[in-house]
Parts: structure tokens; C-alpha cells; sequence
């Protein structure tokens, strides 16, 4: 038996793709922390960045746990799991719709939250245009988007 397989090791190639995932991955855990942190000190004790992550999936209208995982690529099961917490927490409702689905809507404090959180982001952007030209920002945007649409294609194909 050969024992070359344990001796060699593989060669590890350096990726942006890598670079770009955890990058993007970084900005998005800071903003929802940073986010997180602020609201609870607001008053909004359920606030976790996890917990944003969801509500700011969701529309400002009708919601339902099927749209809601297939969009998220989750099981329904876990969507009513996530949503039976954040009504608890009181950010959102379930009321009896058309059928047997139950339609999520945002409460009163939900729609709160999620207002200061969308002002919050706006501050985040005037920094962010303070320290990088609008310009800078858009073209990340675009070229964040046009690689999101690369990777759909290869996903596609």
C-alpha cells in the first residue's frame, strides 16, 4: 500500500472567489451586528443578527412560509420555526389567509424595527460616502451583481 497520498500534500491555489466569499461575508456580519447592537440598545431585545437577516427578507406586505423558503433555499419547516420566534418576539404576525397557508405580516413593532433599521443603513451609506467615492460604491455594487449573475449562469449550466 502506498503511502503517497499521506506524505504529499495538496496544492492549495490561492481564489478571489474565496477572497470575494469571505469578504462579503465579513461586511455582512458586521452590518448586522453592528445593526444588532444599536437596535437592542434601542429597545429591541430580539435584534440579533440573525434575526434581521431574516426580517429583511421578507416584503413589507403579505408574506408566506413557502415563497419565504424557497427565495431563502431553507425548508419550510424552518421558516416556521424562524417566524413562530419572531412572533414571540413580537416583530411579526401570522393570520389565517386564503387555504391552509397562514399569511406573515410585520407588526407594529416589526415595522418599526425595521424602520430604524433602513435609517441606520442610510447613516452607514453617508459614512461610507464619506470615506469612499459614490462612485467607488456603485461600481462594487454593479460588480458584485454582475458576479452574482456569473455564478447563476454556472449554477444553470
Amino acid at each position: 500500500m502506498s503511502t503517497k497520498l499521506t506524505k504529499e500534500k495538496p496544492t492549495m491555489v490561492e481564489s478571489q472567489a474565496l477572497q470575494l466569499v469571505l469578504g462579503a461575508s465579513q461586511v455582512n456580519d458586521s452590518i448586522a451586528l453592528y445593526l444588532s447592537n444599536y437596535l437592542k440598545n434601542k429597545g429591541y431585545a430580539f435584534a440579533t443578527p440573525a434575526a434581521l437577516n431574516f426580517l429583511s427578507t421578507l416584503e413589507c406586505g403579505i408574506n408566506y412560509g413557502s415563497e419565504i423558503a424557497r427565495n431563502l433555499g431553507v425548508s419550510r419547516q424552518m421558516v416556521a420555526k424562524t417566524v413562530k420566534g419572531l412572533c414571540l418576539a413580537g416583530y411579526l404576525e401570522q393570520v389565517d389567509g386564503t387555504g391552509k397557508q397562514k399569511e406573515i405580516l410585520f407588526t407594529e413593532t416589526g415595522e418599526l424595527l425595521m424602520s430604524e433599521a433602513r435609517q441606520l443603513l442610510a447613516e452607514v451609506d453617508s459614512r461610507l460616502s464619506k470615506q469612499l467615492s459614490e462612485e467607488s460604491i456603485n461600481t462594487t455594487i454593479e460588480s458584485l451583481n454582475q458576479i452574482q449573475a456569473l455564478m447563476m449562469e454556472l449554477i444553470e449550466s
